[in-house]
């Protein structure tokens, strides 16, 4: 099932969906030239128009809706909660794999954290397309590379419906009801939901915002970058809109 759902959310996001619609709109022109033609069209323009940035920061901000945290929070907490953003898989200059760029950033904020507030960390994160788990990564580069240290272990979890069912039993072994959950500031409104089904209390800590000022030439200049904030953003609301659908 899980494979499965990776699969769909593939074929169903940009920029891959545009791409098989622009397809089926040439092999549809073979007989109806119009309607392919309207097809292979409506496919380049929506790649055009996601790839702006002014398009992708929109889409950024009807998800990054939460502030930083703030000390008081902090100080109401009785844990941080890590999740996983992806593993850096066997890269040449590690030897082995280790935690990707945006797992790093969530780390990296996350210890900032726990130096001001002292809470226990736990890490979340497994291995779904084999290799180490993501937990076991962050937990070496928080403890060796950043000073910082990890109370609990969770590397079974594939998803972030995962992250919050096996953490939550962890915490909830060790009587741990508030935490504070750090992940981008993008993936927030999807996975505090998932957090407070198992009852717990969750004060948010986003990082990582992808929304910030840019030169207004700029925001009409069609970039990679900004397809893939779009693309992210797109995957995020059609995990909020099967979590609805499937509770």
């Amino acid at each position: 099932m899980f494979l499965i759902k990776k699969l769909i959310t593939a074929f169903v996001l940009p920029p891959i969906s545009l791409v098989i619609l622009a397809a089926i709109g040439l092999w549809i022109s073979r007989r109806f030239q119009r309607t392919g033609r309207w097809l292979v069209g409506l496919s380049l323009l929506s790649l055009a128009i996601l790839s702006l940035p002014i398009v992708a920061s929109a889409l950024m901000r009807s998800l990054e809706n939460r502030a930083p945290v703030q000390p008081q929070q902090l100080a109401k907490a009785q844990a941080i909660v890590i999740l996983g953003g992806g593993t850096y898989h066997t890269p040449p200059e590690y030897a082995t794999d280790t935690t990707s760029r945006h797992t790093l950033e969530r780390i990296r904020y996350g210890v900032l954290l726990q130096k001001r507030s002292g809470l226990p960390i736990l890490v979340s994160g497994g291995a779904p397309f084999g290799g180490r788990p993501e937990a076991d990564s962050m937990k070496e580069v928080i403890e060796r590379e950043l000073g910082g240290k990890v109370r609990w272990l969770e590397n079974h979890s594939r998803d972030t419906a995962e992250n919050a069912n096996l953490s939550a039993a962890t915490l909830w072994a060790s009587n741990v009801s508030r935490i504070v959950l750090v992940t981008h500031a993008w993936h927030l409104r999807r996975a505090i939901p998932l957090f407070e089904k198992q009852g717990l209390d969750v004060v948010a800590a986003p990082t990582a915002f992808t929304t910030f000022p840019e030169a207004p030439l700029m925001l009409f200049m069609p970039s990679a970058a900004a397809l893939e904030r779009s693309s992210m953003a797109l995957h995020e609301w059609f995990g909020i809109l099967a979590q609805t659908s499937f509770r």
